[in-house]
């Protein structure tokens, strides 16, 4: 278990963005945001704008698809947001070859959170719908899962959020 890792997770729009960042602001005057999202189309791009706009002056801003441990955090506190679109990259760059994609994530995840910093990871629970009649959705879920379960086992804390309330289910 490590006490420096927090994991909120949730499903979409139930406040786990708004959440994490309030914490995190309340750990630190000037915490980094450490955005995962690939740019996918233009509506896309305008969005990720907004929500760099959105966070002010107090945050650093950092991008990165895939390799976050290249970046030295030490003694920051970090908000990782989101689990989801960062699994989705090492997916689609792996070719939905699920057992790869969860490999590199696991081994990517260790050497991050090996900094001496505070991480906290917004991640999406997928899985709460129907099993999806898309066998390319089905291998992304079970990743996001499987991914998901060890990210929870290592964090020292695991808040649940529905309709904007948080539920801690592990302190």
């Amino acid at each position: 278990m490590n006490k420096n890792v927090i994991v909120i997770t949730g499903g979409q729009r139930s406040g786990k963005s708004s959440y994490a960042q309030k914490l995190a602001l309340s750990l630190s005057s000037n915490p980094v945001y450490l955005a995962t999202s690939r740019v996918w189309y233009e509506e896309h791009r305008a969005r990720i704008v907004r929500h760099q706009a959105d966070r002010g002056p107090e945050w650093t801003n950092l991008e990165e698809e895939k390799f976050l441990s290249k970046h030295n955090l030490a003694g920051r506190v970090v908000l990782v947001d989101c689990v989801t679109l960062w699994a989705t990259n090492f997916f689609f760059d792996n070719k939905a070859d699920v057992a790869l994609s969860l490999s590199q994530l696991k081994t990517e995840f260790e050497k991050l959170t090996s900094q001496d910093a505070t991480f906290i990871f917004v991640t999406n629970e997928i899985g709460l719908g129907g099993i999806s009649a898309d066998e390319l959705q089905r291998k992304f879920t079970d990743l996001q899962g499987w991914f998901n379960q060890h990210i929870a086992g290592i964090a020292g804390k695991v808040i649940l959020m529905t309709s904007g309330i948080p539920l801690v289910l592990k302190e």
